[in-house]
């Protein structure tokens, strides 16, 4: 994308909020990632540290997580092998070009998270939007989250007990609520309380390490399947055309990783957009052939009776996929602070712009209220959780918000980024760009309005 001259949405300067955007900038930096504040490049050491290797590995592990469960249904949602892997790879295209139009958008205005370049680039509303949006986001993943280590707990507590999972459940002590709950109290009230998570860097590597793993595990019990698993049926084409629509949101909550690419970009020793292209090029098909991998084996091995989560579907006594159990466990619970510092500092972005308060002003305040927002978070999502116990309706919700930042907010960002350009005619390719992003924006807000829908007056309701 060529760069034209021209200034950027100067309605973001003109708001009466404090702009302290540095603040909230370093609090959004994703924590596998070093970078140099506004001020220090603008004196010409801007450079960061993360080469390209490096930011291929950030990107993958931004987009691998708990999301990969969920595939095997998503194949079974869309009717097939087939129908899975063609819509992986159209939704593919417009993923990796949200990502490129992301770095191209916050290098022509020079902010350093994704929510900063939305309203640097397209304004006041669509600004706070975008930060509701990635607030109620990492809201309902944490949820997720949540649902995950109840589903895995259910199934390693009957193995150990060594009796039918309906019988294990009637203890108290192995009562989901209850393993849930004290779970999330002990592990991951402690981690989410501190105002840094710079030590969370470390478990993120483990966390990938796991996620390969349960993709393996799924891959060799489809080549060597159990004796006692029972043959089922495979679908081969969807129930309806509407129906290949179903799978669109776990696709969406599973590439998802455009909220903290925007850091990763402005990390890079050369934060070019055609370097830039080459690294999310590289990462989404990594990404890919873990999700389709996990996603066909899973399928074929369980058919139309294939869970929400993938590994509910495995029986209790099998060894490996306890371990993967186990692994997942360890990535949703040092993913859950992460998520949950995100939203938290979007949060006290917007208590700020909207007070004028600077956040030197605010120190003393700022202990007190990120406590009671830690505590208010986490115990709402709690009992969010212990009453909706399938993953498949939340992933149904945050997925459509999953696909306004794949889509309707980097087409937004190029739209405007376009038309702010100076330029006495208009070439083909910048009328190619404009209609470009205007496609992005109306797939985004089709697959929004189509999966919200359904999650309302499907899944909710049902």
């Amino acid at each position: 994308m060529a760069q034209g001259t021209g200034s950027i949405n100067s309605d973001y300067k003109d708001w009466e909020w404090s702009d302290d955007a540095g603040e909230r900038a370093r609090l959004l930096q994703s924590p596998s990632v070093e970078t140099v504040p506004k001020n220090a490049e603008s004196q010409g050491n801007g450079l960061g540290a993360t080469s390209a290797l490096g930011a291929v590995f950030i990107v993958v592990n931004a987009a691998l997580g708990a999301g990969l469960l969920n595939f095997p249904a998503a194949f079974s949602m869309a009717g097939g092998v087939a129908a899975g892997i063609t819509l992986q790879m159209c939704m593919l295209i417009f993923i990796i070009g949200g990502l490129v139009i992301l770095a191209y958008c916050s290098q022509a205005s020079n902010e350093r998270t994704y929510q900063e370049v939305v309203w640097a680039v397209c304004g006041k509303v669509p600004g706070v939007l975008c930060e509701v949006a990635i607030a109620v986001y990492t809201f309902g993943t944490c949820i997720a989250f949540l649902i995950i280590i109840g589903d895995q707990e259910d199934k390693i507590i009957a193995a150990l007990v060594k009796e039918p999972e309906e019988i294990g459940s009637s203890r108290w002590y192995t009562d989901r609520k209850f393993t849930i709950s004290i779970t999330a109290f002990l592990l991951i009230l402690p981690l989410s309380i501190p105002k840094e998570i710079g030590f969370q860097k470390y478990a993120s590597s483990l966390s990938v390490i796991g996620t390969w793993y349960v993709t393996a595990v799924i891959i060799i019990k489809y080549i060597w399947p159990d004796k006692e698993l029972v043959p089922v049926e495979i679908p081969t084409s969807p129930s309806t055309w509407a129906a290949v629509f179903n799978a669109m949101p776990t696709i969406c909550f599973g590439f998802q990783c455009h909220v903290s690419s925007v850091p990763v970009f402005n990390s890079m020793k050369q934060p070019e957009v055609k370097t830039w292209g080459a690294v999310v090029t590289a990462a989404m098909v990594i990404a890919l052939f873990v999700y389709t991998g996990t996603g066909i084996c899973g399928f074929l091995t369980f058919g139309a009776g294939v869970e929400q989560d993938v590994l509910m579907s495995y029986p209790s006594n099998d060894i490996p996929v306890a371990l993967a159990r186990a692994f997942i466990i360890l990535c949703v619970l040092t993913s859950y602070p992460i998520l949950h510092f995100c939203g938290r500092a979007v949060l006290e972005g917007l208590w700020l712009r909207y007070t004028g308060i600077t956040v030197e002003e605010d120190v003393v305040r700022e202990r007190r209220r990120r406590l009671l927002q830690t505590i208010s978070w986490f115990l709402l999502t709690l009992l969010l959780a212990l009453f909706i116990p399938d993953i498949g309706k939340v992933i149904s919700v945050i997925g459509g918000l999953a696909a306004c930042f794949i889509f309707v907010f980097p087409g937004l960002c190029l739209i405007q980024a376009k038309l702010s350009e100076i330029q006495e005619t208009r070439a083909i390719s910048w009328w190619a760009q404009v209609s470009y992003g205007v496609f992005m924006v109306t797939l985004g807000a089709f697959i929004f309005g189509q999966t919200t829908a359904n999650a309302i007056f499907v899944d909710l309701t049902a």
